[in-house]
């Protein structure tokens, strides 16, 4: 598969980045991040530009990171590092001074999952899945922040429905849930980004800036220290045996080691 990219560009005050990586869902690698970080720290140095959409290519958003980049991974310390270079990801999204969009139209699970929740509001399809079935799947964690920011745009039932039952929520419980501002058919996803970002791009600039950072400080401030929890996810021996029946197409056999 190839490395993916993440494209990004600006027209009439609206910028948009691009997950591209259709062949695996939009997940996530490396050297997209890296594009990804380029992106925001553009979009937050120019002052043209009003509204940000986040979309993927084909029929997902970004499902989660490439699980073929774990298998280097040695330890508990190769798990810290991942989240950290995941969170500072989520966090530029998160800071950006003007407000974004998520567009969601298939698979939205793990990062994609915290990336499309850090955005301000989501258009999605009923096609839509939002998850992060890492119970299931990997045997690793979510970070206590990026549970943190879970829990407020889901709550604490749904959040450990994805976390501990591995079940996705389909499009249309996350707009009854209020998590999805706009449920829209296919066919009808560019008028509602085009109405979305029209209204945002109408409105007072400084207010929503600190409407969205005021926000963003209560919800993230006194958060307890996780990275012990992230130590043993990432340290054990369940981890290995995830990733390794992951990309073996099994199921893990699962030894709480």
């Amino acid at each position: 598969m190839s490395d993916g990219r993440v494209h990004y560009g600006v027209s009439h005050g609206v910028a948009t980045v691009r997950f591209d990586r259709p062949e695996a869902r939009n997940a996530m690698t490396w050297a997209m991040y890296a594009e990804l970080a380029s992106a925001c720290t553009a979009m937050a140095a120019d002052a043209s530009v009003r509204v940000a959409v986040f979309r993927g290519t084909s029929e997902a958003f970004v499902a989660g990171t490439d699980i073929g980049q774990f298998t280097t991974f040695q330890g508990a310390d190769d798990g810290v590092a991942y989240e950290r270079k995941v969170e500072a990801a989520i966090e530029q999204i998160e800071k950006l001074p003007m407000p974004t969009v998520a567009v969601v139209e298939g698979w939205c699970m793990g990062g994609g999952l915290v990336m499309a929740t850090a955005c301000d509001f989501r258009i999605a399809t009923p096609q839509a899945r939002f998850g992060v079935p890492i119970a299931r799947t990997l045997g690793n964690c979510l970070s206590t922040a990026n549970v943190a920011r879970l829990m407020a745009a889901f709550g604490v039932p749904r959040t450990k429905r994805m976390l501990l039952l591995a079940e996705s929520v389909s499009g249309d419980e996350a707009a009854a849930g209020g998590y999805v501002e706009k449920l829209v058919l296919p066919g009808d996803v560019a008028a509602a980004i085009d109405a979305m970002c029209g209204r945002l791009a109408a409105h007072a600039p400084l207010t929503m800036r600190a409407a969205k950072e005021g926000i963003r400080r209560i919800t993230m401030t006194n958060l307890p220290d996780g990275e012990d929890l992230v130590r043993a996810c990432y340290g054990s021996a369940d981890f290995k045996e995830g990733v390794a029946s992951f990309l073996a197409k099994r199921k893990p056999e699962w030894r709480g080691k």
